[in-house]
Order: structure tokens, then C-alpha cells, then sequence
């Protein structure tokens, strides 16, 4: 599978914490879909490390990713590593991802309107309801990401407890149920057979007609 990395940039407005989120061309890998800057790891962003270090391969190729995608500057160093997610096995292009947070180096936003269409900062919950209004299309991690920031108030908090916090690995599996499809991960009771039926213990994303939910026990 290839390897991948996405940056989550931060700032801090009167009414709460925002987030940039970029609509990617509807030609290409996830298009339409709204998602944060990030792109795949290529070589050059392996260069003079070790073989193994994917975490470092990552977190060059978030930063270049960023400057291509947004004209953001940002430093290797000041990127929070907060999740890594590995796609279902039915994904069409599966990318083992890292998903970092970090400060906004600036307000201001240059997009090529080639990649990327259109962008937004906005707040977490109201990017949730946009997408539950049908306004925007967001992937899951994507939606469990934002569902973590809308918990804290400012970009000071959520770095904080990224920082204090050991990175989130998602296996994701898909069941299908009468209202539409359930991503499921470690820790839910339906994980290992894929049945979202079972009873118990819940991690999942609901992704039915009348609105995305995130369960978690």
C-alpha cells in the first residue's frame, strides 16, 4: 500500500478554534470529497533518513503537501502526529496515512485550482453539520478527526492534548446494514467478524441516510 500524510492546520478565531479544509478536483483521488492538505509520501521525503522511519518520511511529505496544496510554511518540528489510519480492503487506492496537527503558519491560503478547487476554515461542529445537511462530503477519518477537535476550544488545547496523547491507529472495516454502512474499528464488538449487528462494546461511524453518528464505549 502506498504511504500518506495529512496535516491538520489550526487557528484560533472570537467564536472558537477553526480548521482549513481544501475540496479536492472532482477528477481525481477523493474528488469532491472535502479533506485537509496532506498528499502521498514520495521519495524525496525519504531522503537521508532510515529505511523504517515512516513517521519522519510522513511528516516531510505533510509539510511539502502543505506548501503545494495551500502555501502554508510550516516547520517538520511543530507537526503533532494524532492518528494513523489504514484504509478498508475495498478501498479503490489504499493509502496508510498519518494525520498530524499543527498551528496554521498564516491566515492566508494559496490554492493552485488545479488539486484543490476551493477551500474553507471553519469550525469543527459546523463542518459535522454541513456534511449531516448534505453540503459537503467528508471521508470518515476525516469526520472522526474533526469530532475530536470540536472538543476543545482553542488551537493551544487541542495541540496540548495531541501532545499528551500517544497516537490513534484505525484499522477501518465496512459493514453494510439496512441503514446504510458502518466503518468499524478496534474496540467495537462487530470489529473482527465485520457484523455491526453484534451487541456491545461500540467504535464505529454510522453512515446512515438521516445523518452520520460517531459511537465509541
Amino acid at each position: 500500500m502506498r504511504r500518506a500524510a495529512t496535516v491538520v492546520l489550526l487557528r484560533d478565531r472570537p467564536d472558537g478554534l477553526e480548521t482549513l479544509l481544501l475540496r479536492k478536483n472532482s477528477k481525481i483521488a477523493f474528488g469532491g470529497m472535502w479533506v485537509f492538505p496532506g498528499g502521498r509520501v514520495d521519495e524525496e521525503d525519504r531522503e537521508g533518513l532510515a529505511a523504517d522511519d515512516e513517521l519522519g518520511a510522513a511528516r516531510r511529505a505533510a509539510v511539502r503537501e502543505a506548501h503545494e496544496e495551500t502555501g502554508q510554511g510550516l516547520e517538520v518540528s511543530a507537526l503533532v502526529p494524532v492518528s494513523h489510519w489504514t484504509p478498508p480492503s475495498i478501498a479503490p487506492k489504499r493509502y496508510l496515512t498519518w494525520f498530524f496537527l499543527t498551528a496554521a503558519a498564516s491566515d492566508v491560503v494559496t490554492i493552485d485550482q488545479g488539486e484543490i478547487h476551493e477551500h474553507t476554515w471553519v469550525r469543527p461542529a459546523d463542518a459535522l453539520a454541513r456534511r449531516n445537511a448534505l453540503e459537503i462530503e467528508l471521508a470518515p477519518p476525516t469526520w472522526v478527526t474533526l469530532e475530536g477537535l470540536a472538543r476543545h476550544a482553542n488551537t493551544a488545547a487541542a495541540v496540548a492534548a495531541a501532545r499528551a496523547t500517544e497516537p490513534e491507529y484505525f484499522e477501518t472495516r465496512v459493514a453494510m446494514t439496512d441503514d446504510g454502512p458502518v466503518t468499524l474499528w478496534a474496540g467495537d464488538a462487530g470489529y473482527e467478524s465485520s457484523d455491526a449487528t453484534c451487541p456491545g462494546a461500540r467504535h464505529r461511524l454510522v453512515m446512515s441516510g438521516s445523518g452520520w453518528r460517531y459511537e465509541r464505549s
